[in-house]
């Protein structure tokens, strides 16, 4: 079954998974982040806590899914949460303290959002960033990440399934798998979807959603559901950003 990343805080819903045996490491299965390594990476946060990652895109936007940032109505709609509740910290490794704090004012999801498809927003930032060696944007992804690439994924996700969150920013490598490979895996594939396969206990988890995947220096991914809970040895899927480039690079202004 499909399951959102999201990370529980006050108004945003548990996603639950099937248990899966707690492993020793940590993304699920990765290591410690150093200074430098992701100045791309920041900590979506709601009133304050932790709830998702997302990329800098340029000095006054971050990219994260849409699923962190859109709430159920009663009768079922989805809407964006309102800007005033988001905020965002970016250029350090420790998700409670140091590097630089912005708010959200603008909140725009995907039109075409719905489910696990076209999971993307963009959020525009009150204030933008200085960029600095731990501060930066990344470069959107150019071509179609090749099969059986090394794709980094990296976030503050929970180290298994229910498990703690990292207090240090967390990162793993997994592999680009094909369309075939995706739908023998997990019977599902869209052309806007990146298929990343890793062993178990290996992978994404609750809190990793809307953060980084990327190759050859260039953000290829935006983290978006896993398969069986976290660390089962299903693929993970990502919005895959190069399909997606063109309605970035116009709502971003870049």
């Amino acid at each position: 079954m499909l399951r959102a990343l999201v990370f529980a805080c006050s108004a945003l819903a548990v996603i639950s998974a099937a248990p899966q045996s707690s492993p020793t490491g940590r993304v699920v299965g990765g290591d410690d982040a150093i200074a430098t390594q992701f100045p791309h990476q920041i900590s979506l946060r709601y009133k304050g806590s932790h709830i998702c990652g997302g990329s800098i895109v340029a000095r006054d936007y971050v990219l994260t899914a849409a699923h962190c940032v859109t709430e159920e109505e009663a009768d079922g709609t989805l809407v964006p949460t309102p800007a005033s509740m988001l905020s965002i910290r970016a250029g350090t490794l420790d998700r409670f303290v140091g590097g630089m704090v912005r708010n959200v004012v603008n909140v725009r999801v995907h039109e075409d959002y719905n489910s696990f498809w076209n999971d993307l927003a963009l959020l525009k930032l009150e204030t933008s960033l200085i960029y600095s060696s731990q501060i930066r944007a990344i470069p959107l992804a150019s071509v179609e990440t090749p099969v059986g690439s090394p794709v980094i994924i990296s976030g503050w996700g929970r180290l298994w399934h229910e498990g703690d969150l990292p207090r240090q920013l967390q990162f793993n490598t997994l592999s680009s798998i094909s369309k075939r490979d995706c739908l023998t895996s997990i019977a599902v594939y869209r052309d806007s979807m990146l298929c990343l396969a890793h062993e178990q206990n290996n992978g994404a988890c609750n809190g990793d959603s809307g953060g980084p995947a990327i190759y050859n220096g260039e953000l290829v991914g935006v983290a978006g559901f896993v398969v069986n809970g976290c660390g089962s040895s299903k693929p993970d899927g990502y919005a895959k950003v190069f399909y997606h480039r063109d309605w970035i690079i116009k709502h971003a202004n870049l």
